[in-house]
């Protein structure tokens, strides 16, 4: 028997496998949008990962690692590749744990878009702190000890604010302040994760499919730095950087990143059998 943990996820509509992995703070819930937009021409899969949505929480007492979050992923994206080629969109840590997916089983990555991926430990690898990382470590370490604290409001505040700018928090619906405020109890998780990544800069120039690389102008400083890092080392790269956005882009302005990233993986969208039955006049086979 099998007692790995499996991932929850939600899925929709058929044809080439699109995965996505959401934010920090967030879960599958927040690709509903572009599961909607894609779902008449991809067979897209949401997944939730440790703690979130309704996946399991990190029990092991070792620190949790991005390639513990793509082994979580793993069965999904095995079961995914049987059907063909698959294409990942993540945002800020979902996009961390992609490129690491994409290093980790190069195979069945066919195409990788990506916003703002959190990986703080390229930036100290290549410049020792006091660096660009300084603002999230100090407001990681601030929003951990409020977590310790029993203070989970503030914890999300602190966190909030942080990477969607002073104020942002009083400006969320009360149920979604109490969803981001109960997800803060992975906080040392995450920020383990993504400070603490061993994988050096120059592994990234080994990821051969294209990628997608998306930033927002108005985004902190510590993300900016990594996009600075990655779109020089990826080999297959075409970046984007969307105006009067943030580092919260895909949740605040979905339809603007959803159409980019839907252009992008029509470019680059692998031959299906869905396609093979259209062409043939045949109703599609259901995913």
């Amino acid at each position: 028997m099998d007692l790995r943990p499996t991932p929850s996820y939600r899925e929709a509509g058929g044809g080439p496998v699109v995965i996505c992995l959401h934010a920090s703070g967030s879960s599958s819930r927040q690709w509903l949008p572009l599961m909607e937009y894609l779902g008449p021409r991809y067979h897209v899969i949401a997944v939730d990962t440790y703690g979130s949505g309704k996946s399991p929480v990190w029990r092991a007492k070792r620190p949790l690692t991005l390639s513990d979050e793509v082994a979580l992923l793993e069965p999904v994206l095995a079961q995914a590749h049987k059907q063909g080629p698959v294409m990942l969109v993540g945002h800020s840590y979902g996009a961390a744990v992609a490129l690491v997916a994409a290093l980790e089983h190069p195979e069945k990555v066919h195409a990788l878009a990506v916003y703002e991926p959190t990986l703080f430990s390229l930036v100290d690898q290549e410049t020792p702190s006091p660096n660009a990382v300084d603002g999230f470590r100090a407001t990681y370490r601030e929003t951990a000890t409020l977590v310790d604290a029993g203070d989970a409001p503030a914890a999300a505040k602190c966190f909030v604010d942080y990477w969607s700018g002073s104020g942002a928090w009083e400006q969320m619906p009360e149920a979604r302040q109490g969803q981001v405020a109960a997800s803060m109890a992975n906080i040392r998780n995450w920020g383990h994760a993504c400070l603490k990544e061993h994988t050096p800069l120059s592994a990234f120039t080994w990821v051969g499919a294209p990628v997608l690389f998306m930033m927002g102008e108005s985004s902190p400083a510590s993300s900016r730095a990594v996009g600075s890092l990655l779109t020089r080392a990826l080999p297959r790269t075409q970046v984007i950087e969307f105006e009067d956005m943030g580092h919260m882009g895909p949740v605040t302005n979905p339809d603007r990143v959803n159409q980019v990233i839907s252009r992008f993986l029509e470019w680059h969208r692998p031959f299906h059998r869905n396609d093979w039955q259209r062409l043939m006049g045949i109703a599609p086979a259901t995913s």
